[in-house]
């Protein structure tokens, strides 16, 4: 099985790697658009005219806000702004409902400060990939893709039918229930569980 072997020990040290080249991107896209009308709104959207990052759609998004929460608790909220590219496997409010009583509330206190930074992490992958990636990197791989993540640990992305499926180190599933929401520095998948890095 391939890896995906771009994964970073911390956030400072993937967003300071990535910055120059997702410049390149930009100045790529912004040629782009000027070269080609955009004609529909779908595609203004899709190419993030409004040049929203990932942290400004979590943060108007309703059913991620729970996630904007915990990540001004762990102060991820300016890396979160800035360049990128990267990749959020970002957990809905009601895949954080499904934690056990007590955990998000003990997650956010100060003192767990640490922990709760190495769980948001762990949902992120350095690198832009919107789902048709990752579903051909999952085919080209006998059904398995297994993914370096910001937090140091891996996922491991499959098939069920045709949604993709991500598994943490502990076997937890996820299912990614909302692909593809594009931001200026990233993409975000919106998914039905928390995944929990191993201990």
């Amino acid at each position: 099985m391939k890896k995906l072997i771009i994964g970073f020990a911390a956030l400072t040290m993937l967003f300071t790697a990535c910055k120059e080249t997702n410049k390149k991107a930009d100045d790529q896209m912004t040629d782009g658009n000027a070269q080609q009308e955009q004609t529909t709104a779908d595609k203004a959207d899709n190419m993030n005219e409004n040049g929203k990052t990932v942290a400004d759609i979590a943060m108007s998004n309703d059913q991620f806000s729970t996630l904007v929460q915990a990540i001004q608790a762990a102060g991820l909220g300016e890396t979160l702004q800035s360049d990128g590219p990267f990749t959020v496997f970002a957990p809905t409010n009601q895949a954080f409902s499904k934690l056990p009583e007590g955990t998000l509330t003990d997650l956010l206190k100060p003192e767990n400060k640490a922990k709760l930074t190495g769980i948001l992490t762990y949902h992120v992958v350095p690198g832009s990939y919107a789902a048709a990636d990752i579903v051909k990197a999952i085919k080209e791989n006998n059904g398995e893709y297994e993914i370096s993540t910001v937090e140091g640990g891996k996922l491991t992305a499959s098939l069920d039918g045709e949604k993709v499926i991500v598994t943490d180190a502990n076997g937890g599933k996820a299912t990614v229930e909302q692909a593809d929401v594009k931001g200026s520095n990233g993409i975000i998948h919106g998914i039905d569980t928390v995944l929990m890095p191993k201990a």
